[in-house]
């Protein structure tokens, strides 16, 4: 049963919205319907939703600081009721360096997101709406980007910017706009040549205000789907820089360092590197399952092929 009440989804569903707010609150009920039928999309959405509540309350969910520990009574200690996820070489509980570490997880994530998308979106937009050398040098340069693998081109800027937190995101950003820019220019090139677009430019709209107001919309749900289903590969990215010690500094509980950390002990203290290797699977996943689930809400051709 729904849970919204008939009257109410009627008014939803509405074929002949009165208003612009019943026309949006339609579509995003539609979505929403869509979506949770999915039940793996859900799933994902309740991984993420959880990474989210844990980042928050870390300090109240954590039982012991993620960066002091007994060295002397709990060094390599199992799994257990006192330590859940067991403790490190240096005696740390690594159960709370999870729980702090979703922290530097949910910031890289985010930060890439705000910095790489909104580049990618400029640049394919304007490319696509513009054409001729405009279109040729962007596309060019967004090659060259292409053209080398991810996390080598992030291990040439982090090398150059110098090790840190602050860095790998810098470094993973610029490495991660180039399939945003793709994905804006194919969208701009299939809606530039509109009746839409052509009836805004008899209008009077500028090139600018075209871009920034009528076509960036346009390219917003294929950026979203394509920018959730990235995160996992940009959480392996950030663990991959942290594991080769270019990510996140010492004492910092992240989760690739943590692997690191541990990958001495990994025949007879599996839980060292085992515990935040299981986190990444698990949030990796959560975001692969959520992307999957907008992508066919938010473009319903997609879930019939």
């Amino acid at each position: 049963m729904s849970a919204v009440p008939s009257s109410r989804r009627e008014w939803l569903l509405s074929d002949r919205p009165q208003s612009r707010l019943q026309a949006k609150l339609g579509r995003a009920y539609v979505t929403w319907r869509s979506f949770s039928a999915n039940w793996l999309a859900v799933a994902g959405l309740g991984i993420i939703i959880a990474l989210i509540l844990v980042a928050i309350f870390a300090d109240l969910i954590a039982p012991y600081s993620p960066t002091i520990g007994n060295l002397k009574d709990a060094r390599l200690l199992a799994p257990s009721a006192t330590h859940w996820f067991g403790t490190d070489d240096l005696g740390r509980d690594i159960f709370s360096r999870v729980i702090y570490g979703s922290r530097l997880t949910l910031f890289v994530v985010i930060l890439v997101a705000i910095i790489a998308a909104p580049i990618g979106l400029l640049v394919g937009t304007v490319a696509g709406y513009a054409g001729g050398w405009v279109d040729a040098i962007l596309m060019r340069i967004t090659d060259i980007f292409l053209a080398f693998p991810k996390l080598i081109l992030a291990l040439a800027f982090v090398a150059a910017l110098g090790p840190g937190i602050e860095n790998a995101v810098l470094a993973i950003a610029i490495t991660s706009w180039p399939p945003y820019a793709r994905i804006a220019r194919a969208e701009t090139l299939t809606v530039r040549n509109s009746d839409y677009i052509a009836a805004v430019q008899l209008m009077g709209a500028s090139p600018f205000r075209i871009v920034l107001r009528h076509i960036m919309p346009l390219c917003l749900s294929s950026l979203i789907v394509r920018v959730t289903l990235d995160m996992a590969g940009i959480i392996l990215t950030a663990a991959g820089l942290g594991f080769l010690g270019l990510g996140a500094q010492p004492p910092l509980p992240e989760w690739g360092a943590m692997i690191a950390s541990g990958r001495r002990f990994i025949l007879d203290q599996w839980w060292v590197a085992g515990m935040p290797g299981i986190a990444i699977l698990v949030v990796s996943l959560g975001f692969n399952l959520l992307g999957d689930g907008l992508r066919d809400a938010l473009d319903p051709r997609s879930g019939e092929q």
